[in-house]
């Protein structure tokens, strides 16, 4: 199993051909207290880059972007119940949807065409919020 991270702090965890998409812990303290989660269809195609997801907040709504291409499987109805979880777990029983296409198994090889183009960084042991912007908080997007 592979994790990865991309500039827009989402996660990937990448496990054969699906990769499971989430929100960082670094995004979810910039967020605050997490109020509401609008989750794709299953079935739905996205495209990389596309908006996927909505997590409100009390301070503000953010869109989540699927970092890959691929189809909709499976969603976390569990944060439709409980979207305070996204505080709680962003890494971990937070996920809100899983993707399955032909490029999920190649992105996690570092020298991979599809790797670069998504823009993502491994977890790096003992690193807080997100990898990419360790050290850089600076440069972070703040989230309103």
């Amino acid at each position: 199993m592979t994790t990865l991270f991309t500039s827009d702090h989402e996660w990937l965890r990448i496990e054969d051909d699906v990769a499971t998409i989430g929100v960082t812990d670094y995004a979810q303290s910039q967020l605050g207290d997490v109020v509401f989660v609008e989750l794709p269809k299953i079935g739905r195609s996205l495209k990389k880059a596309e908006a996927a997801a909505v997590v409100e907040s009390v301070k503000a709504a953010s869109d989540v972007y699927a970092p890959i291409s691929g189809e909709v499987t499976e969603v976390n109805d569990a944060l439709s119940a409980e979207p305070a979880l996204v505080n709680s777990d962003a890494a971990g029983k937070a996920w809100f949807f899983k993707l399955t296409s032909n490029s999920v198994s190649s992105s996690a090889k570092a020298d991979d065409p599809v790797r670069r183009d998504v823009s993502v960084q491994p977890l790096t042991s003992g690193s807080t919020g997100c990898p990419a912007f360790a050290g850089h908080d600076d440069l972070a997007r703040n989230i309103p």
